[in-house]
């Protein structure tokens, strides 16, 4: 028979991760490759133009554009700081001069005679770009960036929102069915990438937020809760942006869902590693899943290292999670895969696949209602 696929989310306790890591502009590479770095450490560099500042020179100094330049004490190509006077009216018999100082400091780009403005070009701002992942730089990208590479133990979310941070791996909930409530936050928290159990709450997140957590990680967020925490309506959108002070990653759904036990598991496992968190997400063209990516240790070596699995497939064994009712967020192993559509509940045909759950039982559902938990 023909091999059957489906999307999935990837959980795994060993793969090869590779991070392309690039500067918006061309720039400087800081690193070689075949060099070791740590997740902070700054891979690339640049700087943007800085803010360009208008200045109607013409109108200040109530004269025509044409006779701008002549008043003009500061030249093209000069810098020029907070306070410095940039044109001088030749006055009266060397009196009623004006004097127009700078409020800005930077670089005068240009003096226009047809307009009578002036533009000065504010600081460079510098850009840089930090390795994410702890690994070894396996290629450079000349004068943008590098790739980096590491074996890292690995979970992708179903959502989430905040941009990339760090943090060692502390376990908030004693399992994964239980709930992230305020009272599992504490002090000692700071900087930590925090792992819940269900649903993570409003009122934790906000002690989260004051403690200095880096990130919490949980199965289920209710809506409500996500937009107190935003002070808006997300809507559909690129996740990632958001400037909450800490990210967030629901590894199930939304709702009052317990995380998958495997999931939680793996990250039990790693508590006190070091992790790198994304929460940017985006479901429609070009997925983009959150993730947390823990390195490890370069003596952690398995048969499995180096093996690749044809992403998407379906087969006997496989581990999936239910995503509709009346199963909705069971996981369980691929049973069978009946060549025929089958008819429905409702009267119509589809393709289906069997499951079995840890309980023994099997049930048969559409596989359009699956998604692959890959490993």
């Amino acid at each position: 028979m023909a091999n059957a696929y489906t999307p999935g989310l990837k959980v795994t306790s060993k793969m090869t991760s590779r991070a392309r890591r690039v500067l918006p502009i061309a720039g400087d590479v800081l690193v070689k490759v075949g060099q070791k770095v740590k997740a902070r450490d700054v891979v690339a560099q640049t700087f943007m133009p800085g803010e360009i500042t208008p200045i109607n020179m013409a109108n200040l100094l109530s004269m025509p554009p044409g006779d701008v330049p002549a008043c003009m004490l500061i030249q093209e190509g000069q810098r020029v700081n907070v306070g410095d006077i940039l044109a001088r009216t030749p006055g009266l018999f060397g009196m009623f001069r004006k004097d127009v100082p700078s409020k800005v400091a930077g670089t005068v780009e240009t003096i226009s005679n047809v307009t009578g403005q002036v533009i000065i070009r504010g600081e460079p701002l510098p850009v840089q770009v930090i390795a994410y992942l702890a690994g070894t730089v396996v290629e450079e990208i000349p004068r943008e960036g590098v790739v980096i590479e590491a074996q890292v133990a690995f979970i992708q979310g179903i959502f989430g929102i905040g941009g990339e941070t760090f943090g060692p791996v502390r376990m908030a909930c004693r399992s994964h069915q239980q709930e992230l409530t305020e009272d599992l936050i504490t002090e000692d928290m700071k900087g930590c990438v925090i792992v819940g159990g269900a649903r993570m709450h409003y009122t934790a997140i906000k002690k989260a937020m004051l403690v200095g957590v880096a990130a919490i990680v949980s199965g289920g967020i209710d809506d409500s809760d996500l937009k107190e925490v935003l002070g808006y309506d997300l809507g559909v959108a690129i996740t990632g942006s958001e400037r909450i002070g800490l990210t967030l990653i629901v590894t199930e759904g939304f709702g009052d869902i317990a995380m998958a036990q495997r999931s939680f598991a793996l990250l039990d496992q790693h508590q006190g590693h070091e992790a790198a968190v994304n929460g940017a997400t985006q479901i429609r063209a070009g997925v983009m899943r959150p993730e947390v990516v823990i390195p490890l240790a370069a003596a952690a070596t398995d048969k499995t290292a180096g093996q690749r699995n044809v992403a998407g497939l379906l087969e006997v064994g496989t581990m999936v999670r239910i995503i509709r009712d009346p199963y909705f967020g069971l996981i369980g192993a691929v049973n069978g895969l009946p060549p025929e559509p089958a008819v429905l509940g409702s009267g119509s045909k589809a393709r289906v696949l069997e499951v079995r759950f840890d309980s023994g039982e099997t049930v048969t559902v559409p596989r359009a209602n699956v998604e692959l938990i890959e490993s």
